[in-house]
C-alpha cells in the first residue's frame, strides 16, 4: 500500500474531480457511481486507483484471466510438470509470450502508472513493488524469448499480474461495502415529493422542492426534506438517521428529517431544508470527512509501509546476488527477487487502518455516532475523565415533575392529571412543563372551565366539576392555607433540592405539592453508572447555582461539580482537569459549549438532532442521549484492538515472508514461485479485510 495520504483512499471520500461536498449534493438525487467514487477521493496525495472502480478491476481481472489461460496452457515448463502436450503449430512456441506481454501492458499498466505517482511524489510504496517485480520479470522474459540463455517467466508473469488484480478487486469490494453507509443513507430521500399549490397536489422532483413549500407525506412514505409538521399526527421511523429504535410520534411544530419514514399517519410538512442543507446531508458530510481524515495510527502504519518498502527494495537485491554467488541460474535468481517483491508488497498494512476507520465510523453513523475527526475517534480510548454540560445534556433543559406529595385520598397519576388539566391553558414555563410530564405519563387532561390566571400567585379554574388552584408560596399566604405536616416536609425538600415547589389546592384544603425542576434524562443515569464501570471519572459543570448543580449530582452520583460557570470560563475548567494531567472528554450541547469542546482532548457535541453540522466537536452524538458517550469510548477501544491486531499481522507477515521468499528454505526443496507468493500476498490482505469486518459485531 502507499505510505502516504494515499491510503486514506481506502478511507472513503469524493471522485478526484468531484467537489468534497458531493456526497451531500447527491442527496435526493443519485449517483449510481456513488459507491465506488465515496472511496477514490482524497485531500492530498494521489490516489493509488484514482479513477478506478470495482467494476474496472473485476472486468480487468476476467479479461487477465483469459489472457493468462494460453501463456499457462503453452508454457514448456507447465507442460512438463502436468505431463500433456498443447496444440503445436508454426508460431506456438510464441504465445506465452505474445499473451504474456499483451497482458504486462493491459493488466500491469495499472500498477506501472501507480509507481510512477508514487515515485513523482518520492513515496515509493505497493505499486513500486508490484512495478519492479513484473518489469525485471516482463524484461528477463523477453530477452530470454530473443535467444538469452534461461527459461523465461511468462507463466509466472501471466499469473502474478492476473492474482494481484484480483487481490484488488476484492481488496476495492471489501473498501466500499465499508462505504456503503453513504451509498445508504443517499438512498434513503426518495426521488419524488408530492406538493401543496393550494387544494391541489403536484408530484416534483425532490431538488425541485424549496424552503418553505408545503409538501404531503402519505402513510408509508420517505420524508424528502426537513421540515416542520403543520397538520397532521403520525409516528416516524428515524433510526436510520438517529439510531433510535422506536418510531417517535409527530405532531403539528414538531420537526421532522429528510429520509427518515412516516408510519400510519399523514403530514403536510412545512420545508426547512433541502438537498444540502438537510441533516442527512450533513451526516453524509460528517461521515465522509471522519473518514478521509488523518490518525496517528495510520501515521505509524505510513510509516511501517515506507520501511518495508526500502527493505523490500535491498532484499531483492541482496536476494539476486546472493543466489548468483552461490551459483544459482540467473532464471532462478530472478524468480527469487520477483517473488521477494511480491510477497514483500506491504497492501495489508496500508490496508489495516483505512479500512478499520471506515468500518468503526460505519458503525458509529448507524448507531446515531457521528466521528467528525478520527484523531477523536482515536483518542476515546485514554479518557479518564468525562465533563458533562448539565442543561440540555444530563438534563432535558426544560421543567418536568420530579415529585409528587399527594394528601390523603388521592394518587399521585390522579394529582398530575387535575393539576395538568388546569395548567392545559397556560403558556408559562412551569405550565408546560407539568402538562409535558402529564402527557409522557400517557394521563388523559380535560380542558378546564373558568380558568383564570393569577399575576404572581398561579392559576384557578375548574376541573372534574372541581374548584381548583395551583400555585407557590404566594398564592399559599394569600389565602391563608395551612399545610398537613407532610405536605409542609415536601416543600421543605423541594426548596433544599432547589426545586420549585407547587400546591394543589381546592377550597381550603392542599391536595398535593409537587416538585418542579429541569429533569434529569432517564439516560443520564446508566450514561454516568457506564462509565463509572469504565474507570472514568465523571465531572458536571453549569451556569446554575451550587445548590442546584449540586442536588442534581448527588442525584445521577456525580462527585466533581464546577456550578456557577460562565459560558467563557468553560474552556478555563478544561484547562484546569488537563493540567491535572488528565485526558478530557467534554461533553456539550455545541453552542455555548464550543470553546470547551475545542479544548478538551475529545469534543463530543450532543443534542445535535438535526443541526449535525456541528464544527466544535470531533463527535456528534445525534441522539441526546448521554449513553451515547460510554458507547463511543467502546467504539474506540474495539477500533483500536482492531488497528493493533491488524498491524501486527500486516508487519508480521511481512517479516516471516520476505526471507522465506528469499529462498532460505530452498536446501530443503521448498521455493515459491512469484504466483505462490502473490497468492500468500493475497491472502494477508484477505485476512486484514475479514479481521476489520469483525468490527461491525461490536456491541455498543
Amino acid at each position: 500500500m502507499i505510505p502516504s495520504a494515499d491510503h486514506e483512499a481506502h478511507a472513503g471520500m469524493t471522485h478526484p474531480h468531484d467537489t468534497t461536498q458531493s456526497p451531500a449534493g447527491n442527496v435526493g438525487g443519485h449517483d449510481e457511481h456513488h459507491g465506488h467514487e465515496a472511496h477514490e477521493a482524497h485531500q492530498g496525495g494521489h490516489d493509488q486507483h484514482s479513477g478506478h472502480s470495482v467494476a474496472m478491476f473485476r472486468d480487468k481481472f476476467w479479461w487477465s484471466f483469459a489472457l493468462t489461460l494460453p501463456t499457462v496452457v503453452w508454457s514448456p515448463m507447465i507442460q512438463q510438470w502436468l505431463g500433456f502436450h498443447a496444440p503445436s503449430f508454426p508460431g506456438s512456441r510464441y504465445i506465452p509470450a505474445i499473451f504474456g506481454t499483451v497482458l504486462f501492458f493491459y493488466g500491469g499498466m495499472v500498477f506501472l502508472q501507480g509507481a510512477v505517482r508514487e515515485l513523482k511524489d518520492r513515496l515509493p510504496g505497493m505499486m513500486t513493488l508490484i512495478s519492479l517485480a513484473i518489469i525485471v520479470a516482463f524484461g528477463y522474459s523477453l530477452a530470454v524469448t530473443f535467444g538469452v540463455s534461461g527459461m523465461d517467466l511468462w507463466w509466472e508473469l501471466s499469473t502474478l499480474i492476473t492474482i494481484m488484480i484480483l487481490g484488488h478487486w476484492i481488496e476495492m469490494r471489501s473498501v466500499v461495502q465499508a462505504q456503503g453507509a453513504l451509498k445508504e443513507l443517499a438512498k434513503l430521500v426518495p426521488d419524488t415529493a408530492v406538493r401543496l399549490v393550494g387544494d391541489e397536489t403536484e408530484e416534483v422532483l425532490v431538488p425541485d422542492l424549496r424552503e418553505g413549500d408545503v409538501i404531503l407525506v402519505r402513510p408509508g412514505s420517505s420524508i424528502p426534506a426537513d421540515g416542520v409538521v403543520r397538520e397532521g399526527t403520525s409516528a416516524v421511523n428515524e433510526a436510520m438517521i438517529t439510531g433510535e429504535s422506536r418510531p417517535l410520534e409527530k405532531k403539528p411544530g414538531d420537526k421532522v428529517i429528510a429520509g427518515t419514514v412516516n408510519a400510519s399517519g399523514s403530514l403536510r410538512v412545512k420545508v426547512t431544508g433541502v438537498g444540502e442543507r438537510t441533516a442527512l446531508a450533513g451526516i453524509m458530510r460528517l461521515v465522509a470527512q471522519a473518514q478521509s481524515s488523518r490518525s496517528r495510527a495510520q501515521a505509524l502504519a505510513d510509516r511501517a509501509a515506507f520501511f518495508l518498502t526500502v527493505v523490500a527494495i535491498v532484499a531483492a537485491v541482496i536476494t539476486l546476488a546472493a543466489w548468483l554467488l552461490a551459483g544459482a541460474s540467473l532464471a532462478f535468481a530472478v524468480e527469487r527477487v520477483v517473488t521477494v517483491l511480491v510477497i514483500a508488497c506491504p497492501h495489508a498494512l496500508g490496508l489495516a487502518i483505512p479500512l478499520v476507520i471506515a468500518i468503526s465510523t460505519t458503525v458509529g453513523a448507524r448507531a446515531g455516532l457521528l466521528v467528525r475527526n478520527r484523531r477523536g475517534l482515536e483518542e476515546a480510548r485514554n479518557l479518564n475523565v468525562v465533563v458533562f454540560d448539565k442543561t440540555g445534556t444530563l438534563t432535558r433543559g426544560e421543567f418536568r415533575v420530579v415529585d409528587i406529595t399527594p394528601a390523603s385520598g388521592l394518587s399521585a397519576d390522579d394529582v398530575l392529571r387535575l393539576a395538568a388539566s388546569l395548567e392545559l391553558e397556560s403558556e408559562h414555563t412551569i405550565a408546560q412543563g407539568v402538562v409535558k410530564s402529564a402527557q409522557e405519563r400517557g394521563l388523559p387532561l380535560s380542558r378546564a372551565e373558568q380558568f383564570q390566571a393569577i399575576p404572581g400567585q398561579g392559576v384557578t379554574g375548574v376541573v372534574e366539576g372541581r374548584s381548583l388552584m395551583l400555585g407557590g408560596p404566594a398564592l399559599i399566604r394569600k389565602r391563608g392555607i395551612q399545610l398537613p405536616a407532610e405536605l409542609r416536609d415536601a416543600l421543605d425538600r423541594a426548596g433544599t433540592g432547589a426545586q420549585t415547589a407547587i400546591t394543589l389546592i381546592e377550597g381550603r384544603s392542599a391536595l398535593a405539592v409537587m416538585a418542579i425542576a429541569d429533569a434529569i434524562r432517564e439516560e443520564s443515569y446508566e450514561a454516568v453508572r457506564r462509565l463509572h464501570e469504565q474507570g472514568i471519572e465523571v465531572i458536571m459543570m453549569t451556569g446554575d447555582a451550587k445548590p442546584v448543580a449540586d442536588a442534581v449530582a448527588k442525584e445521577l452520583g456525580i462527585e466533581t461539580v464546577f456550578a456557577e460557570v460562565l459560558p467563557e470560563q468553560k474552556a478555563s475548567k478544561i484547562e484546569e482537569v488537563k493540567r491535572a494531567g488528565k485526558r478530557v472528554a467534554m461533553v456539550g450541547d455545541g453552542v455555548n459549549d464550543a470553546p470547551a469542546l475545542l479544548t478538551a482532548d475529545v469534543g463530543m457535541a450532543i443534542g445535535a438532532g438535526t443541526d449535525v453540522a456541528v464544527e466544535s466537536g470531533d463527535v456528534v452524538l445525534v441522539r441526546s442521549d448521554p449513553r451515547d458517550v460510554p458507547r463511543i469510548i467502546a467504539l474506540s477501544q474495539a477500533t483500536y484492538r482492531k488497528m493493533v491486531q491488524n498491524l501486527w499481522w500486516a508487519a508480521g507477515y511481512n517479516i516471516a515472508a520476505i526471507p522465506l521468499a528469499a529462498g532460505v528454505l530452498a536446501p530443503w526443496g521448498i521455493v515459491l514461485s512469484p504466483a505462490v507468493g502473490a497468492v500468500l500476498m493475497s491472502f494477508s490482505t484477505v485476512v486484514v479485510a475479514l479481521n476489520a469486518q469483525l468490527l461491525r459485531r461490536v456491541a455498543l
